[in-house]
């Protein structure tokens, strides 16, 4: 037993209610269960019960039992001052309010069916990564695709908000935003947090006043990125460290550089290799003259995906490091980097942009955007596949892995529609 299962059952009120009193034998009616909290405080508020012949309109606690409100300390905290009604498995301890009176309390023990509490168990208890595999085709489709888009929207949320964390950050400049986010992902999970050290040792404002000179650009990341040794002589990398000590010296980054050894480079393709991210990042910065400009007001799918077809400086088609030449040709930037940026980077900034500026029709672009794109292909989003649900684009698969995620693996089914849904219907 536990208080999610508890206050699901009060929120639904799952549980025998004729004859209902209180635990101190006062005739219970409920008017209204109250509304959920998710923020501190009692679990639901704005409640409206009958005890007796008074109606009450606050709070309401749940707990396994009574007892808990003691161990939680909630008669030190004001804001249980509200609880109207304290709702409990079982009722081992009276508890009293901060002027002597007794707290109402109702016990839900022997109350509830039992075949919810075995539904709860069977889907807490399943070993199945989506506990509710072997049920799933009992729920409607209707059910099934309205969880799909509300996780949809929930990760779009969630990733608006990291954007926004960077907009305060940086001030409410959109341009360093776009910036700072776009670097970040240029590191494609691996190297992220070197890729965004690297964008607040080199701010955009600098960087852009160099746009049209890319050994400049070039200069800057691979200086700053800590990545020009001694080690080589070639003509293309004197050039480098030439313009990089003359940049850092007019910039003062000369102490703010990182050291090579932050960027990781095993488990990675050659053409996955920090060093050439960092090139076609050059080269996207060295193309673009507002970041945030294009990349949120792209006027096609088209458009934007052209702009990551990036293909790296002439030195980075023949080489992964510096000094080392490679046998085959180094490839540009590929389709499928090219849609992670997108969906991580350009649709989280359009997000963000849409709701700051209050334009769901920004929102609307960024969601067709994720329908452009092919569905990403991984062991969660096959396993959707064999229960039935769709996976045909990006939208489709990123809402499934915040499904999976942020649901299925922390076996929240009270708050999913699907296995809300399967604990109803029993």
């Amino acid at each position: 037993m536990n208080e999610d299962i508890l206050s699901f059952i009060w929120r639904f009120q799952y549980f025998e209610t004729s004859n209902l009193q209180t635990d101190e034998n006062l005739n219970l009616s409920v008017i209204r269960t109250g509304n959920k909290n998710g923020n501190a405080g009692p679990d639901f508020s704005e409640a409206r019960v009958m005890i007796g012949q008074v109606q009450w309109v606050g709070s309401v606690e749940i707990h396994v039992r009574s007892s808990d409100w003691l161990l939680h300390m909630h008669e030190k905290n004001a804001a249980y001052e509200s609880v109207v009604l304290h709702v409990v498995w079982e009722n081992d301890k009276p508890v009293v309010r901060k002027d002597g009176t007794l707290l109402p309390t109702l016990s839900l023990k022997g109350r509830i069916k039992d075949a919810v509490l075995e539904r709860y168990a069977q889907l807490q208890d399943e070993n199945e990564s989506i506990p509710c595999a072997g049920l799933f085709g009992q729920v409607s489709d209707i059910l099934k695709y309205a969880m799909l888009d509300r996780v949809l929207l929930e990760r779009l949320d969630k990733k608006a908000q990291q954007v926004t964390l960077i907009y305060e950050e940086t001030r409410n400049d959109w341009e360093e935003t776009a910036y700072l986010w776009l670097c970040q992902h240029f590191g494609f999970k691996l190297n992220d947090p070197a890729f965004s050290r690297l964008a607040r040792i080199l701010p955009w404002k600098i960087l852009r006043k160099h746009r049209g000179q890319l050994s400049q650009i070039e200069a800057l990341l691979f200086g700053c990125a800590g990545m020009l040794s001694d080690e080589t002589d070639e003509p293309y990398v004197r050039l480098l460290r030439k313009e990089h000590q003359f940049l850092s010296a007019k910039y003062g980054l000369s102490e703010s550089c990182m050291n090579g050894h932050e960027w990781k480079y095993s488990r990675l393709r050659p053409a996955g290799f920090p060093t050439v991210r960092l090139a076609q990042l050059a080269q996207f910065l060295n193309n673009e003259g507002s970041l945030f400009t294009e990349l949120v007001y792209a006027g096609s799918f088209a458009e934007l995906r052209g702009k990551f077809h990036l293909e790296q400086s002439a030195y980075w088609k023949s080489h992964y490091l510096f000094g080392k030449k490679s046998r085959s040709s180094v490839p540009s930037m590929g389709k499928d980097a090219a849609h992670l940026l997108i969906i991580n980077a350009a649709v989280p900034l359009l997000v963000a942009y849409s709701k700051q500026k209050q334009r769901h029709e920004l929102l609307d672009k960024a969601v067709y955007w994720l329908s452009e794109i092919e569905a990403e292909n991984n062991r969660i989003t096959r396993e959707w596949n064999t229960l039935g649900i769709r996976v045909t684009n990006a939208a489709d698969s990123q809402a499934l892995l915040e499904w999976h995620n942020l649901y299925c693996t922390p076996r929240r089914c009270l708050e999913c529609t699907v296995g809300a849904a399967l604990v109803r219907s029993v």
